[in-house]
């Protein structure tokens, strides 16, 4: 049975506002490279100033060529992104062709706008979006980036971009290290390097937690589709850059 007033746009919302009474979600970065699209996220949310998680995921599949990364309020950028999952299935079972690159991108920014009103009383959940274009003409932007405002507004980001707390450090770490053709092996170190700064700065996020062996997600989506890099991966490369921070404080 449909019931469209479930749906997160419809639903009513007490007076007020209430940022404060759900875990918030914090960096992810996203670089294009030769191969498509590197996003990478910490492990933290935060509820004030205490940590209500230390291994939460917020970089996610969208699809079999794209990935979708969340931050502010959790709970409402997990039931996002898999909304948006859904309507992209269900999309592509009754087309029997998957939406464009462009068409993913707007559908999200539809979906950012249905939560507005939660956004205007303090539950805001902003997402990035990323992908390997298969209609690209180009080889060389096959990889391609989308950031969005809380009212909907979809812009493509040329290059890398960041979303959440630790944001701005993350991409002026990017800033010094992005070039147009990295490989996939580059990218994803600058992406790791990217969020050890912004964890440096920013209370919000995570660095690599070697006591525990927590460390970032990593994802890329390439022509062969998406891939989330294995632990092992991704902790050797956090152990380097920490070893190599213990030479080079400032990176």
């Amino acid at each position: 049975m449909a019931a469209p007033d479930l749906l997160p746009g419809r639903r009513p919302l007490p007076a007020g506002t209430h940022a404060e009474i759900a875990p918030h979600a914090t960096t992810i970065v996203t670089l294009s490279c030769i191969d498509g699209v590197v996003m990478a996220g910490d492990r933290r949310a935060t509820m004030g100033n205490l940590i209500a998680s230390r291994d939460i995921e917020k970089v996610h599949e969208a699809d079999p060529y794209s990935l979708i990364g969340i931050a502010g309020t959790a709970g409402i950028g997990i039931e996002l992104i898999r909304l948006f999952q859904v309507e992209l299935e269900h999309y592509e079972k009754i087309e029997g062709a998957m939406l464009s690159l462009d068409g993913k991108a707007n559908r999200l920014a539809a979906m950012i706008r249905g939560n507005l009103g939660a956004a205007m009383q303090g539950l805001v959940a902003i997402p990035i979006f990323a992908g390997y274009d298969l209609d690209a003409k180009d080889p060389a932007k096959v990889g391609r980036i989308f950031s969005f405002d809380v009212a909907g507004g979809v812009y493509e980001e040329t290059g890398y971009d960041a979303i959440g707390s630790g944001s701005l450090f993350a991409k002026s770490a990017l800033k010094k290290r992005f070039r147009p053709g990295l490989t996939t092996t580059e990218a994803v170190r600058f992406a790791i390097e990217a969020l050890y700064d912004a964890a440096d700065d920013d209370t919000a996020t995570g660095g690599p937690d070697v006591i525990r062996r927590i460390f970032p997600v990593v994802m890329t989506a390439t022509a062969e589709g998406t891939h989330r890099l294995p632990d092992t991966e991704t902790g050797t490369i956090a152990e380097e850059i920490i070893a190599a921070r213990h030479e080079n404080p400032g990176g």
